[in-house]
This record gives C-alpha cells, structure tokens and sequence, in this order.
C-alpha cells in the first residue's frame, strides 16, 4: 500500500513538472495563427485574456505584496532588468516570479508532509528546490532569448543594408527590418523597435543604441552598436559601414562553426568509451569467450 502511494506521488509530482516546464517554455503564439489573428482584426486591438488578470488573480497578487510587506522581503536590483532581458517587461511578470517564489515553498511543503519516508527531509528539499526553480528558469528563458537574437542578427543586418542602400535613412531602416522580422525573429523585432521609441520618447540615438547592447550583452551587437556609434560620430557613409559588417558577420559565423566542428572529435570520445565500445566488445569477443568457457572442462579432463 505505501509502495503503491509513493508510485502514485511520483507520478503525480512528475505530471505537475512537466506541465509547468511546457507552459513556460512554450510558445503562447505559433507564426500561422498570429497571421490568422492579424488578418481577422486588421489593426484592431487583440488582447488574450490571461487566467490571472482575473478577480481571483488580483487577490492573489494582493496578498503576495502584503505579505512581503509583512515579512520585508525585498527584490533583486537587477530582478527588472533581468525580466526585461528574458523578454517580459512591466510589473505583471515581477508580480508572477514573485508569487512563484512564495506560494511554490508553500505547495512544497505541503506535498513533502504527504511523503511518509523522510518526511522532515522532504518538507526541506521540496520548498528549497521550488524556491530556487524560479531563478533557474529565468535564468533559462534569458540565455535561449539571447540566443535567438544571436541566430537572428545576419538576417537583420542583411535588411538592413538592402534598406539603406535603396535609400533609407538608418532610424526609418531600423524600423522597417523590425516591422519585417515580426513573424521569424520577434525578440530581434522588440529590441528594434524599442530603439525607435525610445528615439521618439527624446532620448538621444546613441544612448539608444548603447542600451540596446547593455540589453542584449552579446558580443555581436556590441560590436553593432559601437559601429553605429562610429558612424555617426566620424559621419563615414552607413551604407559601406554595414556591408563590411555584414561580411565580418559572416565570416565569424564560419569561423564559429568551424570550431564547433573541431571540438566534436573530443567529445565524441566519451560516447566512443562509454557506449560503443563495450557493445563492439561484446559482440566481437562474446561469442570466442562462451566457446572458451564451454570447452574449460573439457580441457580439464
């Protein structure tokens, strides 16, 4: 009866994981259906209804600020900043991790009073672990955000000079590679045109384009943004600026590749040892060793 409790709890806690590493790392809007939705509204204003922007979600957002202000717990300085590198900006997704952070102890501890093997370990481990998840899946969505805008930059720059070429100024060329790269690269599209509002809100372009590489903290827009910055402060011609860029992208790109390829004959040693070879062994060496070990006794005699 308890082994089979156990199994039941396992298998639950399981389920319980799994369904919350898909809802976090899938995507709430697939490429077709975002077509479908832009076409059916024609610019109107579409707005999916979220399960916590409901009357329970406030109570519950409600009560996690009062007890943090009960119990003086306090944000990261850099929590924002983070939210905003994952891709999630405002007060509603600090409001989500910090209520991951305090109602998940809770639920842990609870599950971990059920288990009646170690149960004082458990109700320590559990609530320790589901305090922690939250950094780790931040954590998580920050490098696969920065990740994609690595993958996406070549196409970008690429627009990008196709777009001052034909005669572009490099704002109105900012904006329009970002309105293009909506559907296949929207992180890339969010950093652009956050460039352009910020531009709009006064501050000044430079700073802009700084912030965007303070954002991304990638080499490779680093790399952009100083070039842009160097343009504008020397006055040298955008247009010849970004096509040199463009073919040191690509370069880097091969070269990255290239070492990437160079390393798998190390690691491939490791599968080689641990997997592969033994199975070789034994299929070679099974057979001669059975025969060996059959004529033993015969040998004996």
């Amino acid at each position: 009866m308890i082994l089979l409790f156990n199994l039941a709890l396992c298998v639950t806690i399981f389920s319980a994981l799994a369904l919350a590493v898909t809802l976090v790392t899938a995507r709430t809007s697939r490429a077709a259906s975002q077509r479908i939705i832009e076409a059916t509204y024609r610019g109107r204003a579409y707005r999916r209804a979220s399960p916590l922007a409901t009357e329970a979600g406030r109570w519950l957002f409600n009560g996690i600020h009062w007890i943090r202000a009960r119990f003086g717990f306090a944000d990261a300085a850099d929590l924002p900043q983070r939210l905003a590198n994952a891709g999630y900006k405002g007060a509603f997704p600090l409001d989500v991790y910090n209520a991951a952070r305090i109602v998940g102890p809770l639920l842990a501890v609870c599950a971990g009073s059920f288990i009646p093997l170690h149960r004082l370990s458990w109700m320590i481990a559990l609530p320790a672990a589901s305090f922690i998840t939250p950094n780790v899946v931040l954590t998580r969505l920050i490098k696969r955000r920065r990740e994609r805008i690595r993958r996406s930059i070549p196409d970008a720059i690429d627009l990008l000079v196709i777009c001052v070429d034909a005669g572009l100024g490099i704002d109105q060329a900012l904006l329009r590679v970002g309105q293009e790269l909506g559907i296949s690269h929207p992180q890339m599209k969010e950093e652009l045109l956050q460039i352009n509002r910020e531009q709009r809100a006064g501050k000044p372009r430079i700073k802009a384009w700084a912030d965007m590489a303070t954002r991304s903290q990638l080499p490779d827009i680093d790399a952009f943004a100083s070039m842009l910055l160097q343009t504008e402060r020397f006055g040298t011609p955008i247009a010849r600026a970004l096509s040199v860029f463009a073919d040191n992208i690509r370069v880097r790109r091969r070269q990255l590749a290239e070492q990437m390829a160079a390393k798998t004959t190390v690691k491939i040693i490791f599968p080689l040892v641990l997997f592969i070879f033994p199975s070789i062994f034994i299929v070679l060496l099974g057979p001669a060793a059975i025969a060996i070990l059959r004529g033993m006794p015969n040998l004996g005699q």
